[in-house]
């Protein structure tokens, strides 16, 4: 848990969460252990049965800490090493999925510096990371925005703090997100954050965001992205949780559903998805962390 992403908060929370669920259930020698670049040297000296991976981010959800504990050949939740690295690139994800018919938006990846010249595409369009997850460093760029036509060099964004950035069409509709454990997908939420935007502080703020779970959504709609969901986790070789989000757009049907990325390390805090998905399905918190070490010891 922790280590030094820019999700190191949201990791602390997972992982004191996953901790306590498994000394409720009886597990008497739970170490928490707060990721240091003395990591491995840490683990030796453990010696665990199995990891429970509570890291977001790099370097504990891009594929570092999957190859390291390959190596220590010590058991581990979640996906392995070579999936964890495809999935944490969004363009990586893009040429593994779209060719099997998930539908992604179209992107492009853009130096930061070249943003302050013109548009990479047409407005309104998204900037983000290629290889960042809870939306941190997510742009949206609008006619309406304050940002300048184009960017102006002194507009706070992305464009400051990453070299390159993935530059995707704004996709218009409604945010929503599905969760697949095991194989099998859990159900479809929709968000619906108060400042129209599920970004870093929405996901992770108490009251900011409304969740409906189930989604109030067409069945064949709820089905389409299930069965995404589903794809996209057993093309890319997930293992244990994932989960993705989408966009829909309404107007479009089906064919407007676009997903978006997904998550092979989802947050397990108070207010995470994954959760309250297995909630839905009768699968309480201790359960739900039960069965990832138990699939992780398999």
């Amino acid at each position: 848990m922790g280590g030094w992403s820019a999700e190191r908060p949201v990791s602390l929370m997972s992982g004191a969460g996953v901790a306590a669920a498994l000394r409720e259930r009886g597990f008497t020698q739970v170490t928490e252990l707060d990721m240091d670049r003395e990591v491995g040297a840490r683990l030796f000296n453990l010696d665990p049965d199995v990891v429970f991976n509570a890291l977001h981010g790099t370097p504990g959800e891009d594929g570092t800490v999957q190859g390291m504990l390959d190596l220590m050949g010590i058991a581990y939740t979640h996906s392995g090493c070579t999936t964890s690295a495809i999935a944490i690139d969004k363009e990586l994800t893009k040429a593994v999925l779209v060719p099997h018919g998930i539908r992604m938006p179209a992107g492009t990846m853009v130096d930061s510096d070249s943003l302050y010249a013109a548009d990479p595409i047409a407005r309104p369009y998204v900037l983000k990371p290629v290889n960042e997850g809870s939306s941190v460093g997510v742009a949206i760029v609008t006619d309406g925005g304050n940002m300048g036509q184009p960017i102006g060099r002194e507009s706070e964004g992305p464009w400051k703090h990453f070299d390159r950035l993935l530059a995707e069409p704004f996709i218009r509709g409604r945010e929503l997100t599905v969760a697949v454990l095991a194989n099998e997908p859990l159900c479809v939420t929709e968000l619906k954050p108060h400042n129209d935007f599920y970004d870093y502080e929405a996901k992770y703020t108490d009251g900011v965001t409304e969740h409906i779970c189930p989604a109030d959504v067409p069945a064949d709609i709820a089905a389409s992205m299930m069965t995404m969901a589903a794809d996209a986790h057993r093309l890319l070789g997930c293992k244990g949780a994932s989960r993705s989000d989408f966009r829909w757009d309404e107007e479009q049907g089906e064919g407007g559903i676009y997903l978006l990325e997904v998550n092979t390390q989802p947050g397990m805090t108070p207010l995470s998805l994954v959760p309250e998905q297995a909630r839905q399905r009768g699968i309480s918190y201790g359960e739900l962390v039960e069965r990832l070490i138990e699939e992780a010891c398999q």
